[in-house]
């Protein structure tokens, strides 16, 4: 079988064969490290099996590729393939769940003590010469805030929920998981509903796939129901926030921080006043160019999965499958 990679380059960092070795033991391999739009019927052209990433496979590429017969979703997000398309021609469709669940968890508090103990300012301050300079011992950027006590809000409850549920219990937080819209009822312990949970918040993580019912999930409305100074922390999908009703409730002042490692779109355009240094709101948010998925264990988790995913579809097994 022929096999193609679309766009290995954010997986494998350009080390394509020693980090596919496994792929390519099962048919005649192709890697691209990128693929425009134009390029993409050309190169995946005969191909038996098509792993992407974040190129889009829409209704018209699986009709115009005759060939295809399986498409392996190097993330675990699927949006970026017509699954209805992909299930009426007959074309299998893989994800890879949960192999970052700890990598994306650890980012989250990474951003969230960034807003309760600004070690990035302290250090860049004491650089500057501020602490030479001070009369006293000890100075802070901002005031600073444990987490231990406070309400962690977390919606969405997937193996990343679990390990951010986990992680912030071992901070001593108070830890609620919200109800995602469109999700079916969770067997055992229901969950709270959002209109309860964001007035109790001191922190909300977003960790819900992105769907009709969650597309713009927080809005305006989402924003006004959190407690004034609140930090919102979003790793998920860009698609779930209502980016100009963020930027209205930071020039407003409502939220404490704002923690971003995802953007509607990817990369985001020049001028995208959420990446705006000079931004009035510019110290109460941060943004990180979608890393959370990205440690080393992580990828190689990966392409641990990648390999299994597809080896299993070659043997005539359903390995995550989603279409």
């Amino acid at each position: 079988m022929r096999i193609v990679i679309l766009d290995s380059f954010a997986a494998d960092q350009g080390h394509p064969d020693a980090f596919w070795a496994g792929v390519r033991a099962l048919g005649e391999l192709a890697v691209y490290p990128r693929t425009a739009a134009g390029d993409l019927l050309a190169r995946a052209a005969g191909a038996g099996a098509l792993l992407t990433n974040k190129v889009p496979l829409d209704a018209a590429a699986v009709a115009a590729l005759p060939e295809l017969r399986y498409v392996g979703v190097l993330a675990t997000g699927t949006n970026v393939v017509d699954l209805a398309a992909a299930r009426a021609a007959g074309v299998a469709v893989t994800n890879v769940a949960g192999y970052a669940a700890e990598s994306v968890a650890e980012l989250v508090f990474a951003l969230v003590l960034q807003f309760t103990h600004d070690v990035a300012g302290h250090a860049a301050a004491v650089r500057a010469g501020a602490w030479a300079a001070s009369p006293d011992f000890s100075f802070f950027t901002r005031p600073l805030i444990e987490l231990a006590g406070k309400t962690l809000v977390v919606v969405g409850s997937g193996a990343i929920g679990g390990a951010v549920a986990r992680i912030g219990a071992a901070f001593g937080m108070h830890v609620v998981s919200a109800a995602v819209p469109g999700a079916p009822p969770r067997a055992g312990a229901p969950r709270t509903p959002l209109a309860e949970a964001l007035p109790r918040a001191d922190v909300v993580t977003l960790h819900c796939p992105l769907t009709e019912a969650t597309r713009g999930l927080v809005d305006a409305r989402f924003l006004a129901s959190m407690k004034p100074g609140a930090i919102l922390i979003n790793t998920a999908r860009g698609g779930l926030v209502d980016e100009p009703a963020l930027v209205a409730a930071l020039a407003a002042g409502r939220l404490g921080g704002v923690g971003l490692d995802v953007l509607s779109v990817e990369p985001p355009p020049a001028d995208h006043p959420l990446t705006d240094g000079r931004a009035p709101w510019a110290a109460r948010l941060v943004v990180t160019p979608h890393i959370g998925w990205g440690t080393v264990e992580a990828r190689r988790r990966l392409a641990a999965e990648v390999t299994e995913n597809l080896g299993a579809f070659l043997r005539g097994e359903r390995r995550n499958r989603v279409a």
